[in-house]
């Protein structure tokens, strides 16, 4: 949209466009069967044609370029550029010119002129150029305002605007959540949608964590030395389709032992993007730090440290439970252990496991066995705090997959 401020006549002319990179042309071949009435004729106007590629005039595509033939579409963390051209349309010598563009968001009013001071004359059929970019960051509603003063030969100020206003649309990006785990681990999980209406090349996608965290795409499958992507060689995204992208996060070593400082963490990190369009056309968008729900480990956090992935049934084995005081008191803990249908815990219910400080952990070898094949879940585990004459009960904790050693028959 373009609004004049006022509608009296100035001696400078300003023009407004927008930079974008061309297109290719494209045909609409139309082919017939040699038996037919044209006969060759469709071909010979083809081969005839200069926008048709020589020996493929059937292609769509043709080796011709087409320039923009209208404003188009603005994404979200692509760059906007624009060319501003004053030229002196009178016979006037002007003086003391000066062009100013900002932009308007919802949110704010920026600066986009690669200069703020005032040209000291223009001549007649003379101009003065300037080419603007901005990386949008913002969806919605953007004004880009252009503004114009001068100074006469006799001295009259006088001073004009130009509003070109255009939308910003969103490159669709879904979060989901991750829930709260008793684990220090989080996985990510991004989709990304492809909403425009050409081809996306995905040049980037990546998940820059926070200074507490490491990342591992899991985005690809182990193929010999080097891992191939699970989107294939050539990562284009065609419209409106949809990407997934999983990503998984784990404490450095030295924050994985504070315990106390891992719960109270929520920021895991921030999305980077970055995409090309059409010819190479470049857009970057970086979210807004991602937050995970924290995890609720309580007063007490137990983890298992070792445990087999396979056991035999009914034969006993051997895991290691970590427990760290995730509280600002000491504790005096006992455990007990209660046997379930399927887990039957060894040793001795009930024994003292002794004074553990804030933020201290400590190491438990415990037996057990399974009486039920199949996936078993590791329950049974009560702790309790004698100085307070708090209780802390533990289900499903791990998981163990129990077999039978025997033939089928015989088990």
């Amino acid at each position: 949209m373009d609004v004049n401020q006022t509608k009296q006549e100035h001696l400078l002319a300003l023009k407004v466009m927008r930079l974008t990179k061309p297109t290719l042309f494209t045909n609409l071949p139309v082919t017939c069967e040699e038996r037919d009435l044209p006969g060759d004729l469709f071909g010979q106007l083809m081969r005839q044609d200069p926008s048709t590629i020589k020996g493929a005039e059937t292609l769509m595509l043709g080796e011709m370029l087409t320039l923009p033939q209208n404003f188009g579409n603005i994404f979200l963390g692509e760059t906007f550029s624009s060319y501003i051209s004053v030229h002196n349309d009178s016979t006037q010598i002007v003086k003391e010119i000066l062009v100013k563009a900002d932009l308007q968001t919802s949110s704010q009013r920026l600066n986009l002129s690669a200069s703020n001071s005032a040209v000291a004359e223009l001549k007649p059929e003379c101009c003065i150029d300037d080419v603007i970019h901005h990386e949008v960051k913002e969806i919605g509603t953007h004004i880009l305002v252009c503004a114009v003063s001068y100074t006469t030969q006799l001295g009259e100020k006088l001073y004009f605007r130009k509003f070109f206003k255009f939308q910003v649309n969103m490159l669709v990006i879904l979060l989901l959540p991750t829930p709260a785990l008793q684990t220090d681990e989080v996985f990510l999980e991004a989709q990304i949608q492809n909403i425009t209406t050409s081809p996306m090349f995905m040049e980037k996608v990546s998940l820059e964590p926070t200074i507490m965290y490491n990342v591992t795409e899991l985005n690809t499958v182990a193929s010999g030395d080097d891992g191939e992507s699970t989107f294939g060689k050539m990562s284009y995204l065609q419209p409106m389709d949809t990407r997934q992208y999983l990503y998984c996060l784990k404490p450095k070593a030295e924050y994985a032992e504070k315990a106390g400082v891992i719960k109270g963490v929520t920021m895991i990190g921030k999305l980077d993007i970055v995409w090309r369009t059409n010819l190479g056309e470049k857009g970057r968008l970086q979210t807004s730090q991602l937050q995970r729900m924290a995890p609720g480990y309580g007063d007490i956090r137990l983890s298992l440290e070792i445990i087999p992935d396979t056991v035999n049934l009914e034969e006993p084995f051997d895991i290691v439970c970590k427990i760290t005081n995730c509280s600002e008191r000491t504790m005096d803990l006992v455990v007990e252990m209660c046997n379930t249908r399927s887990i039957h815990w060894c040793g001795i219910s009930g024994r003292q496991l002794g004074k553990l400080s804030p933020g201290g952990s400590l190491l438990v070898p415990l037996t057990i066995f399974s009486s039920v094949q199949g996936l078993q879940s590791i329950s049974g585990l009560r702790l309790t705090d004698t100085f307070l004459k708090r209780t802390y009960e533990y289900d499903d904790i791990a998981q163990v997959c129990v077999i039978c050693p025997y033939t089928s028959n015989e088990c």
